[in-house]
C-alpha cells in the first residue's frame, strides 16, 4: 500500500523529499528510473508517472529544480539502466541451454534463437514501443540481450527511444503541471497515465485475437 500511495501522491512525495534533503532528489530519479529500466527485479517502480511529476515539480520555481537538467539526468538514467539489463541478459545468454535467471527460470536454445529472430526483425519498432509501457520496458533491454541482438542496432533505438519517452513526459508535466486542476487531482492523472501507457498493450491483444479470427 505504501508502493501504491507513494505512486499515487508522487507530487507530494518528491516535494517532502525536496524539502528535507534539497538537490538530492535528483540521485533520487536517477536512482529510480535506472532501477526501473535496469533491474528486471523492479518493474514495478513508477517510470511514467515519475517524468511527468518530475516536469510538473520543476514548473514550480519554489522547488528550485531545472527542467533541462531534468530531463538531460533521467535519459542517461534510462540508457543506463537498459544497457545494464541488455548485458545482463547478454551474460545469461552465454551460458546456453539450462542457463537459469536468478536460479529459478530456466533459459532454453531454442527460445534464445526465436527470441534473436524477433529482435533482428522487429527490433526498432519493439525497443521504442516498448519505453512507453510499464513493465514491458523493464524487459525488453533484458529479453534483448537474451535473444543476442545485434548491440549497434540494439544501442540505435534504445537511444531514441530514451530521448522521446523522457523528453514527453517530463516536457508534458513542466506544461501543464501548474494548471491548479492537475495539482488537485494529481492521482487521477496518474490513472490517466497509466491508462494510456497501457493502450499498446490493449492494441496488440485485440489485434491478436482477430487476425487468429
Amino acid at each position: 500500500m505504501n508502493l501504491i500511495d507513494f505512486i499515487l501522491h508522487i507530487d507530494k512525495h518528491l516535494e517532502t523529499f525536496i524539502s528535507t534533503y534539497g538537490m538530492l532528489v535528483y540521485v533520487l530519479l536517477f536512482l529510480i528510473i535506472f532501477c526501473e529500466t535496469g533491474l528486471v527485479v523492479t518493474p514495478f517502480l513508477p517510470g511514467d508517472s515519475l517524468l511527468f511529476a518530475a516536469g510538473a515539480l520543476a514548473a514550480n520555481e519554489a522547488n528550485g529544480l531545472n527542467v533541462g537538467v531534468i530531463t538531460i539526468l533521467l535519459i542517461f538514467a534510462a540508457l543506463a539502466g537498459d544497457n545494464t539489463n541488455y548485458f545482463i541478459g547478454k551474460y545469461l545468454a552465454k551460458k546456453g541451454e539450462g542457463a537459469k535467471l536468478f536460479g529459478i527460470f530456466t533459459i532454453k536454445k531454442e527460445y534464445l534463437d526465436k527470441t534473436h529472430s524477433f529482435y533482428e526483425k522487429y527490433g526498432a519498432r519493439t525497443i521504442i514501443l516498448a519505453r512507453f509501457v510499464p513493465i514491458v520496458r523493464t524487459f525488453a533491454p533484458f529479453v534483448a540481450g537474451v535473444g543476442a541482438m545485434t548491440y549497434r542496432k540494439y544501442i540505435t533505438y534504445c537511444i531514441a527511444g530514451a530521448i522521446l519517452w523522457v523528453s514527453l513526459l517530463t516536457f508534458t508535466g513542466f506544461a501543464f503541471g501548474n494548471i491548479p486542476w492537475i495539482k488537485k487531482n494529481f492521482e487521477l492523472v496518474v490513472f490517466g497515465i497509466i491508462l494510456i501507457s497501457l493502450l499498446p498493450i490493449v492494441f496488440e491483444v485485440i489485434k491478436h485475437k482477430l487476425s487468429k479470427k
